[in-house]
């Protein structure tokens, strides 16, 4: 398998754990913070403009991991590559959407 599918399956897993606040935080009609907003990443987007953001993310996700290669769930190392991808971007957010939420600690 090429390594290009492995970096699909990673970003893939990317896509997919980042369309989880999004879809959560419009689907519950609240705003958050999106590409979209002003500042892009610190304001925030309308409810609306969430879900169709984290449906966007979802979709790249789907074609990443289910249309590159034959990803299968039970292949150890194809299934850590997506949860590589969903792990980065979820330590990200929690630094940066944590200083919008309270979520950083004053020693973090």
């Amino acid at each position: 398998m090429s390594w290009l599918h492995y970096a699909a399956y990673f970003f893939g897993g990317l896509f997919a754990a980042n369309s989880i606040p999004h879809i959560v935080s419009g689907t519950t009609g609240r705003a958050f913070q999106s590409p979209f907003a002003r500042p892009p990443g610190k304001g925030l987007s309308s409810a609306t403009v969430n879900v169709l953001w984290g449906a966007f993310n979802l979709a790249v996700a789907y074609g990443l991991i289910l249309h590159v290669g034959a990803f299968d769930l039970r292949n150890g190392a194809q299934a850590a590559a997506a949860a590589a991808g969903a792990l980065v971007i979820c330590l990200h957010a929690a630094r940066h959407f944590g200083q919008f939420h309270g979520g950083n600690s004053p020693s973090g």
